[in-house]
């Protein structure tokens, strides 16, 4: 095996029970046959014996992915994993949920299936998030009933928070206290937002502007390195650039793959296969397949025309673009190609949140360099307590540097 991971982005159905404004996909009536699953699974592991890949992670989402149900979800995961280890190969599964319909009945699933552990989504403030009837005041109240359910149980919750203009008006000190002293959550992320899917008038009030939309992120990192980075609270992806910049092994988000078209695909419950979630609810220009017509994933995937122009587009943005010249390409490698897409119509142009990922690496740089040198100043002070003697034979005690 050669250590690689393939990633799946799983919808097991269009479905949602919400009404969000800045929903992207279209909310169609297909669901994930049971009896489609084991050549779904089957397929898969093919991919994962041509390409000499051991795990493959799977990433459930939707429409909403709780409509299908515990029972529903648990039969899968037994069909899968039993046939994933009758291979000598291995899936592990992921749930990203909105919530809304978790109950007690899905503790047992996600105990067994998903290590105790899911993810949700949930801004500051909410005022986009809304239930078909009373709207946004009522999906946070409902929300956050649920989620405190969730964490009663003893499920591990993350949340992901997409950033709007309210969000900016409200300044970084709000929003971190609304997630860490509020909610009392230890583990949440902040995304950049994006007008996928068909144009609506409601997208322009997500198009924030890169200079106020920099200030917050950098605010935000710097309230999360004094506050929160001792303290175990997680914040993505501060967290894993820290890891980047003070040379430990980063995951890094797929906004930043070197080539995302490398590592993952995203297939819906009719079985159309495109990049990511967001290429295969919105532009069916970019659907690469379908793995239950096609008998080969891995054929499917080099052969494609339309996953062509993920494979090229590094290149063309070091050729084309000024990435060449950034000192952050081997972090950044012109961002996300969806995000490019729904702004400027090509994928074949760096990240329009270009200059906010400069500005959000620079911070990183910053508080990773003081770490280092911290911490080098107390490895230094530990070794003069070690080797110099006091009277009576005692080591000196020298007191770390901060």
């Amino acid at each position: 095996m050669n250590g690689r991971v393939f990633s799946v982005i799983l919808l097991p159905t269009s479905e949602c029970n919400v009404a969000c404004d800045y929903c992207f996909e279209h909310k169609e009536p297909h669901r994930l046959s049971p009896a489609l699953l084991p050549l779904l699974t089957r397929r898969l592991l093919e991919h994962l014996e041509k390409e000499q890949i051991e795990e493959c992670e799977i990433y459930w989402q939707g429409g909403e992915a709780m409509i299908m149900g515990p029972a529903w979800f648990a039969g899968a995961g037994e069909v899968m994993d039993r046939a994933a280890a009758k291979e000598g190969r291995r899936f592990v599964h992921y749930l990203q949920t909105n919530l809304i319909s978790y109950s007690h009945a899905w503790d047992d699933v996600i105990r067994k299936m998903f290590n105790g552990s899911l993810g949700t989504s949930m801004d500051y403030p909410n005022v986009h998030r809304k239930m078909f009837k009373g709207g946004a005041e009522a999906y946070t109240a409902l929300w956050t009933r649920k989620l405190r359910e969730a964490l009663s149980a003893g499920i591990q919750v993350g949340v992901i928070a997409v950033l709007h203009r309210a969000s900016l008006k409200a300044g970084p000190e709000k929003f971190y206290h609304y997630f860490t002293e509020e909610l009392g959550l230890c583990d949440f992320q902040v995304n950049t937002p994006f007008p996928g899917g068909p144009a609506k008038e409601i997208e322009s009030e997500f198009q924030l502007g890169s200079a106020e939309l920099a200030e917050f992120l950098v605010g935000l990192f710097d309230i999360w390195m004094d506050r929160g980075f001792a303290n175990a609270v997680t914040v993505g992806p501060f967290d894993a650039l820290i890891d980047h910049f003070t040379g430990k092994q980063a995951r890094l988000p797929c906004i930043w793959k070197e080539n995302c078209s490398n590592q993952f695909v995203s297939v819906d419950a009719r079985g159309t296969v495109a990049q990511c979630d967001c290429w295969v609810t919105s532009y069916p220009d970019y659907f690469f397949g379908n793995i239950f017509r096609e008998p080969d994933l891995t054929r499917m995937l080099k052969t494609s025309r339309a996953r062509q122009e993920f494979v090229k587009r590094p290149k063309h943005l070091v050729e084309e673009e000024d990435c060449l010249s950034c000192r952050f390409l081997s972090i950044c490698h012109g961002g996300c190609p969806v995000r490019t897409y729904s702004a400027l119509g090509t994928m074949m142009a760096k990240d329009p949140y270009c200059e906010v990922y400069k500005a959000v690496f620079a911070s990183a740089e910053r508080h990773a360099r003081v770490m280092l040198r911290d911490g080098l100043r107390a490895e230094i002070s530990r070794s003069l307590s070690k080797s110099k003697p006091l009277e009576g034979g005692r080591l000196a005690q020298t007191a770390r540097s901060g």
